[in-house]
């Protein structure tokens, strides 16, 4: 999001949690700076706050004397998220520290700006200064909300033998999401169901505006570095079809249906890979059918091998904002297979199928259309690969900046 305000050459200032200054610029890390006047400014945070690495992160596009990050706190914020995840307490650790972490912005003495960009959970706080300032105020809401929290937990209740009972609903959590909404100026979601979802918990479909996610191929979708496309790189049609799960194992992402769907599929000439941090429990995992492997969490660069060494992806999700993992495998080559419930990637036919959430007969149809036509997956690896160019960084800009330009 900020190196697209700054590729429109709007960026004023960004602030996060955590951030890898240049070593060679330290000084700029003061508490304040003399940061050029522009149009924007935009306050964010590390998906680090949600479970994720607290990793050094940086953008060398940016320069450091636009940024500003709160280190320490930083890494007391996530000590404290990680201590109440542990007694079971996740929502009131994430609904404390985005709190701690809207008040610090709200501190800081900030540079001139007309917009201010938010992340939801996080930014009520600066919302409201920035309301009396009369700056014009967007909000990013990263996800469906209280809608995609209710709807896994009446699957967990369904299926309580996949992942336990369903939490208690943290209701002042998502009262604040709902209080950003109503200060907000526009609301930006990434996806039709997002929409949908926040506007069934409340807000105002006037605000709301779609933008997809950006997403950029670390290696341009190919294999070894001047090698062939992936595409040329599939397994003989003589070995099983390989079936890809990349991301986060539970309720939510639909684990459960694709079990079902690989359990229908036990004759068949298919392996399922399941590679992610599992979050199910341990009786679930070993009752899984026999053509299924769980793998357990890679590092990135193990990541980009799994895709490469597949056939096909699958998301049978439940709800996702939008799920950049489809992204990922469509830069790949690799046909996406997932529901209408992450983010509309895949053009039926054309870079994979649409199935229905919740249906195990026909995720597993799907998939056995790659089993029957072997050839499948490669023909439409250069169509996928072309797909994701629509999502670039600098495209994502451009329909940020016309959703915002108006409203000034």
């Amino acid at each position: 999001m900020a190196r697209a305000f700054h590729q429109q050459g709007v960026l004023v200032g960004l602030v996060t949690d955590w951030y890898a200054f240049d070593g060679k610029n330290s000084k700029q890390k003061a508490e304040s700076r003399n940061i050029l006047q522009g149009i924007t400014f935009i306050a964010s945070r590390l998906l680090g706050s949600r479970g994720q690495s607290g990793r050094a992160a940086r953008c060398a596009g940016i320069p450091d004397e636009l940024v500003h990050a709160f280190p320490l706190r930083s890494f007391l914020w996530k000590w404290r998220v990680r201590r109440l995840a542990a007694q079971g307490r996740s929502y009131e650790g994430y609904l404390e520290t985005d709190t701690a972490f809207a008040k610090a912005v709200a501190r800081l003495k900030l540079p001139p700006h007309d917009v201010f960009f938010g992340y939801s959970y996080a930014s009520l706080e600066m919302l409201e200064v920035e309301k009396k300032r009369r700056v014009l105020t967007v909000v990013d809401q990263i996800d469906p909300g209280a809608v995609e929290f209710r709807h896994v937990a009446e699957e967990m209740g369904r299926h309580p033998e996949i992942a336990g009972p369903p939490p208690e609903f943290p209701a002042a959590y998502f009262d604040r999401n709902r209080r950003e909404w109503e200060l907000a100026d526009i609301i930006i979601v990434n996806s039709e169901w997002s929409r949908q979802a926040i506007i069934k918990d409340g807000a105002d479909p006037v605000k709301i505006e779609i933008l997809p996610l950006a997403f950029e191929a670390e290696d341009g979708g190919r294999g070894a570095e001047g090698g062939p496309p992936i595409s040329d790189l599939r397994s003989p049609i003589s070995t099983p079809l390989r079936v890809l799960w990349l991301g986060q194992v539970n309720v939510r992402k639909g684990i459960h249906y694709l079990m079902a769907a690989a359990r229908l599929l036990e004759r068949e000439n298919i392996q399922f890979d399941v590679v992610g941090p599992v979050g199910i429990l341990p009786g679930a995992v070993s009752a899984a059918p026999r053509n299924m492997t769980f793998h357990g969490p890679v590092s990135r660069d193990r990541a980009a091998e799994w895709y490469r060494q597949s056939d096909v992806f699958v998301l049978p999700t439940l709800s996702d904002g939008f799920a950049l993992t489809q992204l990922e495998a469509l830069a790949h080559g690799l046909p996406v297979i997932a529901t209408p419930n992450c983010g509309r990637v895949v053009e039926p036919g054309k870079t994979g199928f649409i199935v229905a959430p919740r249906d195990s007969q026909t995720l597993a149809d799907a998939i056995l259309k790659f089993a029957a036509d072997r050839n499948l997956s490669a023909s439409m690896a250069p169509a996928c690969q072309e797909a994701v160019k629509a999502f670039s960084v600098s495209a994502y800009g451009r329909r940020l900046t016309a959703i915002i330009q108006p409203r000034l």
